[in-house]
């Protein structure tokens, strides 16, 4: 790893009981320079429960959210409470907490958050909370993933499942969160004045309708908008256009891409440049699949997108990695978060 700047690198863990510093200067411009501590850990204390993983078997992500007592697990009580570990405190670093939510047939699950604070980021890759509306993560649409410290809106299921993942780095710690969910039956359910409500009954925001995006499982609320700002995502199949990605197990694409916050071809494209310069490289061509299954994600004929199966996304993980590694450049995608499924209605396989 080569570094330089003025922004300070993140933790780093050898692969060894050694490692090598060296440091150089040219004849020009000077700096203050750096200063750095090191300490010696044991191997089952490095990079655990970060939400990658990191043996290739992934040992190091198994049984996390029994790291701590109150992180993760079943809930089926019809009410109950999750926090992070140690809150109001510091949550610990390197966290994945896993909640499963369950309640009777004909419920659904309303969660309300009471207090949030984690870490703020532009995009919330580092500490976050992200909400699925299934048994797992594998499964279902993400209801939402926050970080930061805005009160997330309260967040309805579609059916009597709900999964809460919560996910710390090795770097900055908050306060966490206090959430409370309910069981709602599906006959006692109301709507305010201005909601739209879903045939599960589950309810909507004004702004949420017609906005190109099914929040319904049944899609309702993209149905007549014909006069909308943005088209149904069930016809809003496009043909790919971004040279890099021809070639493809699918030729239709659909945009916005709203878990890259990508608006459309051209700017993918332009993001996709970047790979380029690893053409040479012998796993150039399962890392170009994932990142155009990314970037550029298929279609999906019961409308939205799909994003790439896990698997495929570990696959070039373990080819590309060690080859990355030697260019001093980091894997950019976290496998951890895609569908962990082989089922073509649920991700796809560039």
């Amino acid at each position: 790893m080569r570094l330089c700047g003025n922004v300070a690198p993140p933790t780093f863990n050898t692969n060894s009981s050694s490692v090598w510093v060296t440091f150089r200067s040219d004849s020009s411009i000077a700096g203050s320079g750096f200063t750095a501590q090191y300490r010696a850990i044991l191997p089952e204390h490095m990079s655990v429960c970060d939400g990658q993983p990191h043996c290739r078997d992934q040992t190091d992500e198994a049984h996390c959210s029994h790291k701590h007592k109150e992180c993760g697990g079943r809930k089926t009580d019809p009410h109950g409470s999750i926090t992070s570990p140690n809150h109001p405190k510091l949550y610990p670093h390197q966290q994945l907490c896993t909640w499963r939510i369950s309640a009777e047939e004909g419920h659904v699950i309303r969660l309300s958050f009471r207090n949030f604070s984690l870490e703020a980021q532009d995009v919330c890759e580092f500490d976050y909370l992200e909400i699925h509306d299934s048994a797992d993560t594998g499964a279902g649409r993400v209801l939402g993933r926050f970080c930061g410290t805005s009160l997330p809106p309260d967040l309805t299921s579609s059916g009597p499942q709900m999964t809460v993942v919560f996910v710390a780095d090795e770097g900055v710690a908050d306060s966490g969160f206090n959430a409370t969910y309910q069981a709602v039956s599906l006959a006692d359910m109301t709507c305010g004045p201005r909601q739209f409500a879903c045939s599960s009954g589950e309810c909507l925001h004004p702004e949420w309708l017609c906005d190109g995006w099914s929040d319904c499982s049944d899609g309702a609320d993209e149905q007549g908008c014909g006069n909308a700002t943005f088209p149904s995502f069930m016809s809003s199949c496009e043909p790919m256009e971004v040279e890099m990605c021809h070639g493809l197990s699918y030729n239709l694409t659909s945009f916005p891409n709203i878990w890259m916050s990508i608006s459309d071809q051209r700017q993918a494209a332009t993001l996709l440049q970047q790979y380029r310069v690893l053409m040479e490289l012998a796993c150039f061509e399962p890392l170009r699949r994932l990142a155009c299954g990314m970037l550029v994600p298929q279609c999906s004929p019961q409308g939205g997108v799909l994003q790439p199966c896990r698997s495929v996304c570990s696959a070039a993980q373990q080819q590309c990695s060690p080859p990355l590694d030697l260019l001093s450049f980091s894997w950019p995608f976290n496998c951890h978060l895609l569908p962990d499924s082989r089922d073509p209605m649920e991700c796809s396989t560039p």
